[in-house]
């Protein structure tokens, strides 16, 4: 018998996105299939999947200990989120019957589906950076008789999900800071740097909006510019290892002695980047808005602006751009009230001249009630209300009760 061949033996996910990329978070279900294409005819002793994910830290560091003799230090360390293993083939073998113990795969194409449940705690986003990385597979491995076991290997996206509509990353995020510069034993005015971002958590496709003010009293010509900073953070064996990117920047124009430059809402959009990393504690991702100056021949006047580069959108009603107010008039609109209410109608409007002339025409009760009550009764009954006025109509009144009044401020 000639056994035959495997042609083709990979993974494949079940994509449940319109981008036909896997991509999940903690708690979703991971489903797919192993697919084998054999020509000929093959016996399987077993066909196994290994499910993975791993955030992993690597770095080397060499150091002299003299003029011959160097060492070379490297600092890993990782930390395990999923570890799940299935079996899709399996035989135990048996001596006796040992034809039995295998299961033929004919020619042609074959599926072998699998699913798995990721883990409900809170998992790393993956991410790849230049000293580590947190990375999610499939391995699935096809064990033959008298053949190496074949290999195949298939990783998948986790987002660790960051909704950007809370308290927290929807509050503004400014700052203000001077410098003044001297050259030798000449002191030149300051320079005064204030900047203001809407919100600090945002998305990839975003544009922040900077609204800043900058003052040149010094005697040089500066620059204002923003830059949008990327820092891995790495942790391995009580070592650190930071790595700084930028992202995108944007430079302002050059600012005269004497001059000041405002920023009304500059733009800077964010590209595809990844999500921050916050929760891992071997790998951190983060990300600031840098605004400063950009001073000849003196250390730059910088202002860092933290942000959160979250997943979940900005929701429209969510905006802390809109004030009280303008939240008020659209729940006024949803309950079909005006924005503004209407002034009371005047008390002419309410009371006509034949309401008036009527009022003279006394009630019967009018002998029961005849005397001072009655009168003051008919003299306010169709009145209009006295005008507000603050100037007191009782002066005398109020100041003799407020000198009869105890006096508890210790200030007089």
């Amino acid at each position: 018998m000639v056994l035959g061949k495997v042609k083709n033996f990979f993974v494949s996910y079940d994509c449940l996105n319109d981008s036909n990329v896997p991509v999940f978070a903690s708690g979703d279900f991971v489903s797919g299939r192993v697919i084998v294409e054999v020509t000929g005819e093959i016996r399987v002793r077993s066909l196994n999947i290994h499910a993975k994910g791993l955030a992993k830290v690597r770095w080397t560091e060499s150091r002299s200990a003299g003029s011959n003799t160097a060492y070379t230090r490297h600092f890993t360390e990782e930390v395990e989120y999923l570890n799940h293993r299935d079996v899709l083939i399996l035989h135990d073998r048996d001596d006796d019957c040992c034809d039995e113990a295998f299961t033929v795969l004919h020619s042609g194409r074959h599926e072998f589906p699998f699913s798995l449940e990721l883990p409900q705690t809170p998992l790393a986003t993956s991410f790849e950076g230049k000293h580590g990385s947190v990375r999610y597979w499939v391995k699935a491995e096809l064990h033959r008789q008298w053949l190496l076991p074949m290999k195949t290997k298939k990783e998948f996206t986790v987002f660790e999900h960051i909704d950007i509509n809370t308290p927290l990353l929807l509050s503004p995020q400014a700052g203000t800071k001077d410098k003044t510069l001297c050259c030798w034993f000449c002191t030149s005015g300051p320079v005064s740097l204030s900047a203001k971002i809407e919100r600090k958590g945002y998305t990839p496709g975003e544009t922040i909006q900077i609204f800043a003010e900058i003052e040149n009293c010094s005697s040089r010509v500066v620059v204002p510019k923003a830059a949008l900073y990327q820092t891995q953070t790495f942790f391995a064996k009580g070592k650190v290892k930071e790595i700084k990117q930028l992202i995108a920047n944007l430079r302002g124009d050059p600012l005269h002695s004497g001059k000041t430059e405002t920023w009304d809402g500059k733009m800077l959009k964010i590209p595809p980047i990844s999500p921050s990393i916050l929760d891992c504690s071997i790998i951190h991702v983060e990300y600031s808005l840098m605004v400063y100056v950009d001073i000849p021949r003196a250390v730059n006047l910088t202002l860092n602006l933290p942000l959160v580069i979250g997943t979940i959108p900005l929701h429209s009603f969510g905006s802390r751009t809109s004030s009280v107010s303008s939240q008020c008039s659209m729940a006024m609109s949803w309950l079909g009230l005006p924005e503004r209410p209407e002034a009371p109608p005047s008390y002419s409007e309410i009371i006509t001249d034949e309401e008036r002339q009527c009022s003279s025409d006394l009630p019967a009760v009018r002998d029961e009630i005849e005397g001072p009550l009655y009168a003051y009764i008919h003299e306010f009954r169709f009145q209009p209300p006295p005008l507000y006025s603050e100037v007191d109509p009782h002066p005398d009144y109020v100041c003799g009760s407020m000198d009869r009044r105890p006096d508890n401020c210790p200030s007089r």
